[in-house]
């Protein structure tokens, strides 16, 4: 996020909404890391579905099904966030038409502090 938002500031809002969007991939899989146990073999099913970057296969993925749609349903705030927030694509790094708008909405409904997706999965890893 760090970078994705000097990119912004720095008008380059392709690159700045392409690395947003894996900070919250890698938060998803920072939680699936966090589950597993030092010297642990994880099960090759579960690592095959964490190597994706569809955010919400990833949820499921990392076990954080529950927790999610409890946020969602109980935090109106998270829920338009994540909104934004599952627009976003790996594809879209391909992408020479992503405005400024689309970068500010999305590093915000990443980072507001009341309710932005990365500010909740940083408290479950």
């Amino acid at each position: 996020m760090k970078e994705a938002n000097v990119l912004f500031a720095h008008r380059c809002f392709e690159g700045a909404y392409y690395l947003a969007g894996y900070s919250v991939e890698c938060a998803i899989k920072a939680c699936f890391a966090r589950k597993t146990q030092q010297h642990d073999f994880p099960d090759k099913k579960a690592v095959d579905q964490i190597w994706k970057h569809d955010l919400e296969q990833l949820i499921s993925a990392a076990g954080l099904e529950e927790e999610w749609d409890r946020e969602l349903k109980s935090n109106r705030i998270f829920n338009r966030k994540w909104a934004v927030v599952k627009q976003w694509s790996e594809q879209k790094r391909y992408s020479t038409k992503i405005s400024s708008s689309d970068a500010r909405d999305l590093l915000s409904a990443i980072n507001d502090s009341a309710g932005g997706v990365l500010i909740w999965l940083k408290k479950l890893w």
